[in-house]
């Protein structure tokens, strides 16, 4: 287990808190700590109160006790986003209770412009007759994954949704940088704003996920692209901080590191830590070795 010494081993961070660290901690209590407007990216993904089987944390709580909990996130989040940041909150729901990502936002509206809701397509189906004449697209599809609904009433969740907030609903993105290639190359130089081959992608991402169990030692973690695309998409430069309240495992400072940005996160569980503390190390050594071979 990681001590409190150690984790405070980075002087001069934000508020006294170590940058480049994940604080074992809760994170209402450390964005207590951080100063106003210090974090520029914020993308996280709480417990959604679905009865997850988490090891420090109790995801069967009266539905006004997390919505007032979640409120006080909101607030804490709130305080230390710059006022030209990005906060990112992926939420999603269950068949039989699909209202959790709607009653959630409506507690971070007091605090919040909602300036885009982005959709996580985790799978999805398309008939051949529908793409219309993509020569790469050969036949019916069907790609990701998901988990499968035992009933007759509900659709199985193939999505999520990631809501977008700013301070005023007025900061500008890098749509490009989640940009996708034309399909049609002719629309390149005809379209005014087409000047290269790229385009915005839009507010659907399919991002597919890990769904065996044993591949997945938290059990709701989202894929590392999921905050890359986030952060990219807000626009990062040497030194950005990105902060996740509920860091997990780690996604978000993998996300954070390979985009060359800062990172900070809160993650009360300490075994969560220790993987994400395992998993960053390896990405680092991984990182070195790439740059020992190009240096060669």
């Amino acid at each position: 287990m990681i001590g409190v010494a150690e984790e405070e081993r980075e002087a001069g961070g934000p508020g006294g808190l170590a940058v480049n660290t994940i604080h074992t901690m809760d994170c209402i209590e450390g964005m207590q700590r951080l100063p106003a407007g210090s974090v520029e990216i914020i993308v996280t993904s709480p417990p959604y109160n679905i009865g997850k089987e988490y090891r420090s944390y109790n995801d069967r709580q009266p539905r006004d006790d997390y919505l007032d909990w979640l409120g006080e996130v909101a607030a804490g989040a709130a305080r230390v986003l710059a006022d030209d940041g990005s906060f990112f909150l992926n939420i999603g729901g269950k068949p039989r209770d699909p209202w959790i990502p709607f009653d959630a936002v409506q507690r971070f509206r007091s605090y919040f412009e909602l300036q885009n809701v982005i959709h996580w397509v985790k799978a999805i189906a398309i008939e051949k007759e529908d793409v219309g004449g993509y020569e790469k697209i050969a036949g019916d599809i069907a790609v990701g994954h998901y988990q499968p609904v035992n009933s007759s009433r509900y659709l199985s969740q193939c999505h999520e949704h990631i809501f977008h907030f700013t301070k005023k609903g007025s900061v500008a993105l890098d749509k490009l940088g989640v940009g996708v290639p034309y399909q049609d190359k002719s629309n390149i130089g005809r379209w005014k704003a087409a000047e290269r081959d790229l385009r915005d992608r839009g507010n659907t991402w399919f991002i597919p996920y890990r769904t065996i169990r044993s591949s997945r030692p938290h059990p709701t973690s989202f894929p590392e692209k999921l905050p890359e695309m986030c952060i990219r998409l807000h626009g990062c430069r040497p030194g950005t901080l990105v902060l996740d309240p509920f860091m997990g495992i780690g996604s978000t400072a993998l996300a954070a590191l390979a985009l060359g940005a800062d990172y900070i996160g809160f993650e009360i569980d300490p075994e969560y830590r220790e993987i994400a503390d395992a998993r960053i190390a390896e990405a680092r050594r991984k990182m070195e070795q790439d740059t020992d071979r190009q240096a060669l």
